[in-house]
């Protein structure tokens, strides 16, 4: 029960990942603040929990959702944890990517953490409270094809460990975990016209012939560097890849 008593805040609790980390946190102890664009989805995940969850629907590309969000959520009660779960994966080659599909994934996956981290910090200051960011393996080492989608990950490692040094001494930690690919709807609708999927699995993880992870897998992370036995553990970012950037 590492969470018992304490309140957390997850994005995109809907499915996947988000779905999992929820699942998890409520399973050790804690009290749950449910957010996605999809609030049908967050009343059938709170059906689920053992415990009473709030769910408020807000929309990541949207900066002013952001800051409501996290006003709704103090509301509630002092907040001890930021879960960033909420995103967005669009693939495509160069040539088809053009602005409009570039400023959403930004604006959804970089973007919106940067304002949730902004508005959530004074709330988590007063706690020791600490953030974790979701990345991607992606932001690390590149993905063909995720021209937007692994600059805005690779942004969130970078904002991650700035976040971190500057709110150290004052004992909020702030991680971001680097997941490969996740059996989530995410990836479920396939891969459209001109991607090279044999390209893309080349870059995949070197386990288990490229299996795609549990989300469930990605949560334990997720729980583990919010909890304090992760407590001298800050700005890290943490793969989850099955060695994709091992090398």
């Amino acid at each position: 029960m590492r969470f018992q008593c304490k309140t957390a805040l997850v994005t995109g609790a809907a499915s996947g990942i988000g779905r999992a980390t929820a699942l998890r946190l409520a399973a050790e102890g804690a009290s749950l603040i449910l957010a996605d664009v999809n609030l049908e989805g967050l009343r059938k995940l709170a059906a689920e929990l053992p415990g009473p969850a709030r769910c408020l629907a807000f929309d990541a590309a949207d900066p002013a959702s952001c800051r409501a969000l996290v006003a709704q959520a103090a509301e509630a009660g002092p907040l001890d944890l930021l879960c960033n779960i909420a995103g967005v994966l669009d693939w495509a080659p160069l040539a088809q990517f053009d602005e409009a599909r570039w400023d959403r994934v930004i604006a959804i996956n970089l973007s919106a953490v940067f304002h949730l981290c902004r508005a959530a910090m004074p709330h988590l200051l007063p706690r020791r409270g600490n953030i974790v960011n979701m990345a991607s393996a992606g932001g690390m080492v590149g993905l063909p094809y995720g021209t937007a989608y692994s600059a805005s990950k690779a942004g969130v490692i970078s904002l991650t460990k700035s976040l971190a040094v500057e709110f150290a001494a004052a004992g909020v930690r702030v991680n971001a975990v680097c997941p490969t690919g996740v059996a989530t709807p995410m990836l479920a609708g396939g891969f459209p016209e001109g991607v090279d999927v044999a390209l893309l699995m080349r870059n995949a993880s070197k386990m288990d012939g490229g299996a795609l992870l549990d989300p469930t897998e990605v949560a334990a992370a997720v729980a583990f560097l919010a909890s304090d036995e992760a407590g001298k553990v800050t700005g890290v970012a943490f793969p989850v890849d099955g060695g994709q950037t091992a090398g």
